[in-house]
């Protein structure tokens, strides 16, 4: 059975795991919660309140369904390789667990090396299984199984898209003799042990996570030990939606990690009281996600000030992972709509008690009027200087640089590849010219009545307000507009100024680059984005004065 099938019967279970968890507090009742499958739950506070020993507490309770990465974690590799086989795998499997149960577990570690060549075991055999059961399925002539087979996705390739989206511009694959070896940015291959630091210990991390069976409560104590927290928190919170199935405690001294995961809930660690040698109870408070973290705490943890980027869209969608990017030592906060990042912006600015967080917004141009760009940005809100996200994806700059990467490795003409890119993306549009030109035509006209709107000295007349507007006039403004663009083929500009998102357009570009789709291609532009630095400040141009404004802070 592949991981991925696996994965997906675990998902299908009658009930989510559901882990009771208990936090005994000095001379009071305990404080007792529940955390389910595909809930998070971030314990904050400062050096030695605590926190690991409440881990190590949290693990002793669900040993038998918990996983557990250490804050002392050992942060090298030594093999890259399969060395165990299955009952030795096994067998060591229950020596972790009876040494995590161990007291000494909250600062020793004598079985790192074991605890990595798992691992490494756990990403290599799910690839042979997947293999194996595409080949069988072929053997028995059943190609439909195959190809269904062939579509899910090992582990490996899992990694690899979530270190793209989470600054780490390396891929990792099988060589011959199964051994596991890295990429950075197009080089050769070389073994996993030679990985950095923070790439090392993030790879672990992400193996442990993907590959833990369904039902488990997964307990990570401080992973920005060793990674960044530009890195560390896109790849959490990319980690986390991969496992709805399990349970998530994350210990961490950086307070802002659990603002970029704005479902999860927080437990505020003041500190802790020893009977003997061990902590017997905590100070603790359980918060919810809305619940302001008090200064005090804040100037433990934190000691400066932090900014906040409220964007557009979803966890899941296009805007996230690009302006995380873009803007890597901001925390990136999605919103629904731009009313909901104006008003997160404007509560912020407004909240003195939050005096250390500094608020700023980012929303789809949507062809707004210049007076409505220039409202938005005094009140800190910035919008793109392109229609929306899409129109930074697919502008031809970046289209150019996506080619020329795709022809490096085919052998292509990149020249070729735009211009069959273009012709079809304007043959797409083109049956939507008439339904474009209303789209853009609606602000124009909604501006237009709101500038009817009687004002006090024109109410104070009593007289009647007649309005006007010629709604054919607006809308074939813009059809001859578009229209002339799209004569002149001139991509450019309909890709900058249209929702092209509303055609096929898009899937026509992906595919005459070389994609298999949109989905593919707006990968490849945020590896390139990491690797390429004038890409980079070409796209950081369509912000305007954003990331200088940033900057003075």
């Amino acid at each position: 059975m592949s991981w991925r099938i696996q994965k997906d019967k675990d998902l299908k279970g009658d009930k989510l795991m559901t882990f009771n968890l208990t936090v005994p507090l000095p001379g009071r009742a305990p404080l007792d919660f529940m955390l389910k499958g595909g809930e998070s739950l971030f314990v904050l506070g400062a050096n030695g309140s605590g926190k690991s020993s409440l881990m190590h507490l949290f693990y002793k309770t669900h040993q038998d369904n918990a996983r557990r990465m250490s804050a002392h974690r050992q942060s090298w590799i030594d093999m890259n390789a399969i060395v165990f086989s299955p009952a030795q795998k096994r067998s060591e499997e229950n020596n972790l667990r009876h040494e995590d149960n161990d007291r000494t577990a909250r600062w020793r570690d004598p079985k790192g090396h074991e605890r990595s060549r798992i691992d490494i075991y756990n990403l290599i055999d799910p690839e042979n299984v997947r293999a194996l059961s595409i080949a069988n399925a072929v053997d028995s002539d059943d190609i439909e199984l195959a190809k269904s087979l062939s579509k899910a996705d090992a582990p490996i390739k899992i990694i690899n898209e979530i270190f793209q989206l989470s600054n780490l511009p390396i891929e990792i694959s099988i060589k011959e003799r199964e051994q596991l070896v890295a990429r950075r940015s197009g080089s050769p291959p070389y073994s996993i042990e030679e990985l950095s630091d923070g790439e090392r210990n993030a790879l672990l991390i992400a193996a442990s996570v993907l590959t833990v069976k369904g039902g488990t409560l997964i307990l990570i104590d401080e992973p920005e030990r060793h990674l960044h927290r530009s890195i560390i928190s896109p790849l959490l919170t990319h980690l986390f939606a991969k496992r709805p199935d399990c349970a998530f405690v994350v210990s961490t001294h950086e307070v802002m990690l659990p603002l970029d995961n704005p479902s999860a809930r927080t437990l505020l660690v003041r500190g802790c009281t020893y009977t003997n040698a061990s902590v017997s109870t905590w100070e603790a408070d359980l918060v919810t996600p809305e619940t302001a973290i008090d200064d005090d705490l804040r100037k433990d943890i934190l000691g400066a000030r932090r900014k906040l980027l409220f964007i557009e869209g979803t966890e899941q969608s296009l805007d996230k992972p690009l302006y995380t990017l873009v803007f890597p030592n901001i925390s990136v906060v999605a919103k629904s709509s731009c009313r909901d990042v104006e008003h997160a912006v404007a509560s912020l600015r407004e909240a003195s008690e939050l005096h250390w967080l500094h608020a700023f917004g980012i929303i789809d141009n949507d062809r707004r009027a210049q007076d409505d760009i220039d409202r938005l940005k005094n009140m800190g809100v910035y919008a793109l200087s392109v229609f929306s996200v899409e129109s930074i994806y697919y502008h031809p700059e970046i289209q150019q640089r996506v080619a020329e990467r795709q022809a490096a490795v085919t052998g292509e003409d990149s020249d070729t590849l735009l211009s069959n890119a273009k012709m079809a993306a304007i043959k797409a549009i083109r049956p939507h010219i008439q339904r474009l030109s209303e789209r853009t035509a609606e602000k124009i006209i909604r501006k237009e009545m709101f500038s009817y709107l009687p004002r006090q000295k024109d109410i104070a007349k009593a007289e009647p307000i007649n309005v006007l507007i010629d709604v054919p006039a607006f809308v074939t403004k813009e059809r001859l507009r578009l229209q002339d663009a799209l004569d002149d083929n001139n991509l450019s500009v309909i890709i900058e100024q249209y929702p092209v998102r509303e055609t096929d357009a898009l899937n026509q570009i992906s595919s005459k680059l070389g994609f298999q789709s949109p989905h593919k291609y707006e990968g490849a532009v945020r590896k390139l984005l990491m690797d390429d630095k004038a890409a980079l400040t070409f796209v950081k141009s369509l912000f305007g004065t954003l990331e200088a404004d940033l900057n003075i802070i």
